[in-house]
């Protein structure tokens, strides 16, 4: 039996079909339309947006007879966290599609947090599949946070992590501001790479009891955007949110006794942060960064949850 995931955030549509070996057999994604000099999308946009992607990425998928005949569920992700109270509207578009399928297919269907996809898609593949407790940082566009995971109790408890804004946020809004497009954390992460010209531009971001807050250093960003080259801002930046990634792994490590950790969410797929953390951090701490596709929002960790109801 094959599960069929849904994801519906506000900056991707994503579906996916995946098998009981962990094959993906399907994954199709697209970044929601931002107009040139936005910073995001308001709910009621991306949710339209959703509704009229959503056809065609499932006609697509169904066309496959051997597929649609094998689908045993629909995994849909139709909140943002797995917490009580936790909403956004733009979920709303992949679960009224998910439970017509689920009628139509007749199926069951399983709904899961686009969090708890997010940890799935780098865990699932990951030399630590099997562990009960780990930290995963969540790094996207609207989330900063590290999140304690207990699977035996099913527990997701925030133990660290931004407490206004996320890096994400930080990446887009001064990533905006240099005149990319939205999303901008890839053209950054780029600049920083290629930059040869190193020099601490931005202040040190304070990390006390491992959270953080983000919103300095973007207020610092805008003011000197026009005093430096964009690619010294963009390593300075970079190096900055990683260094202070840095900090709050080390507090997590010693606080929680933990030493297993999964980078998840779209900034995690970064390259800079991949080869910094992994240069900077001792041995004792095992990264699992996962592979860089399955860290940007994707259905495919929410394809896994459903799975895991039906194959186990």
């Amino acid at each position: 039996m094959l599960s069929f995931g849904i994801d519906t955030s506000n900056y991707k549509t994503s579906v996916a079909i995946v098998a009981q070996d962990g094959e993906i057999l399907f994954d199709k994604r697209s970044f929601l339309d931002v107009k040139k000099g936005q910073r995001g999308l308001r709910q009621s946009e991306a949710f339209f947006q959703h509704v009229n992607r959503l056809p065609d990425f499932i006609c697509d998928l169904l066309g496959n007879d051997i597929i649609r005949e094998a689908i045993g569920c629909i995994a849909v992700s139709d909140r943002p966290r797995p917490v009580a109270g936790s909403y956004m509207p733009v979920f709303s578009a992949g679960l009224s599609f998910a439970r017509a399928l689920s009628a139509a297919l007749n199926v069951p269907l399983y709904a899961f947090s686009h969090q708890e996809g997010h940890v799935e898609a780098v865990r699932y593949y990951s030399a630590i599949k099997e562990k009960n407790s780990f930290i995963c940082f969540h790094f996207s566009g609207g989330t900063t946070e590290a999140v304690l995971v207990d699977r035996k109790r099913g527990s997701f408890d925030i133990v660290g992590g931004s407490k206004d804004i996320s890096y994400g946020q930080v990446l887009d809004r001064i990533g905006v501001a240099l005149g990319f497009d939205f999303p901008c954390g890839e053209n950054i992460d780029k600049l920083a790479l290629a930059c040869t010209k190193h020099r601490d531009i931005f202040s040190p971001i304070k990390v006390n009891d491992c959270f953080l807050n983000l919103s300095g250093i973007e207020s610092q960003g805008q003011r000197i955007i026009e005093s430096y080259p964009p690619d010294e801002i963009a390593w300075s930046l970079m190096n900055r949110l990683c260094c202070s990634i840095e900090k709050m792994t080390l507090q997590l490590c010693k606080k929680y006794q933990i030493s297993d950790f999964i980078f998840a969410g779209g900034v995690s797929a970064s390259q800079y942060l991949r080869r910094y953390m992994k240069e900077s951090l001792p041995d004792k701490i095992n990264l699992v960064m996962g592979d860089p596709g399955l860290s940007t929002d994707n259905a495919v960790g929410t394809a896994l949850l459903g799975g895991n109801k039906i194959w186990l």
